[in-house]
Formats: structure tokens, sequence, C-alpha cells
């Protein structure tokens, strides 16, 4: 795959390629697949290239939406990209599976960025401000039988994410889970995470888990 990342697109790191590993191994031939939060359209890519019937993917940032679409030109593949905020954008349409890797670094308020960089990993004091919504939102955009593909970090609460979409009826799993130090974002603001309850005290590792629901 050819993946570029345009200047203030956020570029993909583990818990993305993760995330696309997950994806190559749920995906049936010709689905219809939508990435919310694209970014650079990694996700995007991966599920036109593995033989999806339709991708679309959206994003809150114009020039992610942008990068998406360069991304699968530059790999021969169809992916409708657009502006808009989650599954907003997609006209009430259904998938067999959507995937996405949100902003969920917990942040120091729950007021979003409305721009800048920040905007791709700031989630709120918690970190789920976009978790929840996907967690709502996501089930009715489900044909019969499909399935949300979802990464985040343990220190967001994987029980809270499984809780939340058991209330809409979706059987949920930890697809896989891989444990490492935190990264740069969750190191620089560890303190303030201690403090609100977020980590343990003295503790510098997450777990980054994939959930499936269904």
């Amino acid at each position: 795959m050819r993946l570029i990342a345009l200047p203030g697109v956020f570029r993909p790191i583990s818990d993305s390629r993760l995330l696309a590993e997950c994806l190559r191994g749920e995906l049936s031939p010709g689905a219809h697949v939508a990435d919310v939060c694209t970014g650079t359209g990694l996700l995007a890519v991966t599920a036109a290239l593995h033989g999806a019937g339709t991708v679309a993917a959206t994003d809150r940032s114009r020039r992610a939406v942008f990068n998406a679409r360069v991304n699968a030109r530059l790999n021969g593949v169809a992916v409708h990209a657009v502006r808009g905020d989650l599954l907003d954008p997609l006209d009430g349409s259904r998938f067999d599976l959507i995937v996405s890797n949100p902003p969920y670094v917990p942040a120091d308020t729950d007021a979003l960025p409305s721009g800048g960089p920040a905007r791709a990993w700031d989630a709120g004091r918690n970190g789920r401000a976009v978790i929840d919504r996907l967690c709502d939102e996501a089930p009715g955009r489900l044909r019969p039988g499909g399935a949300l593909l979802l990464v985040h970090s343990s220190v967001c609460g994987e029980r809270n994410t499984i809780e939340r979409l058991a209330r809409h009826g979706l059987e949920s799993d930890v697809l896989v889970r891989r444990r490492g130090p935190l990264g740069p974002l969750l190191e620089a603001r560890a303190q303030a995470l201690e403090d609100r309850g977020l980590l343990a005290r003295g503790e510098r590792e997450e777990e980054i888990v994939v959930i499936r629901a269904r």
C-alpha cells in the first residue's frame, strides 16, 4: 500500500495498523464498509484493497478528507470520502462493517478542539467523548449481521465500551490487545491521569484494544 500523510493530518501509528490487521480478518468480499475518523484513509484504503464492495470514509477535517481521497487514488481504489461528524454525512446508509480509530486521549477539558492537530486525539476529560457517541450511533447503522471494530486505549475503559454497546443490543468482545508503554501524548499527561483515577499510581503502560461488536 502507498500511503502519504499530508501536513496537518495525523500520521497513522501502531493503533491504526493494529486495527487494519483486524479489519482484513473481519472483511467479507463485497462488504459495505464505513471508516469513521479516517485521517489519512489508511483503514478505508485497506478495506478497498481487500475486497470491500463499497467504502465510505468520514472526518471532521477537510484536510484529512482530501488526504484520504489522495491515498485512494494512489492505490487505485474507490473511496467515498466526505467531511462531517461521525456517520452523519452518510445519509442514513447502513454498513456490513464500521471501523474507527477515534480520538481517545484524555484532555484537560471536555470541550473538543474545533481545529488544529489536537482534534485528532483530544477526547474530553475521560477520553470517551467520541467513543461514547460511536457506541450510541453505530449500532443503528449496521446491516443485519454487521459489526463494529473500534480501537482505543485501556485508559479509556474497555468495560465501559462493552457495556455501552450492550445497551444497544450488540455483543462485544476484545478481538486483540497489545500492551506497551504509554504513547507520548498519554505519557505527557500521566500525572493528570493519575489524579483523575484513569491511571494507577506509577503506571506507565497501557493496552491498546480492538473491540468487535455484533
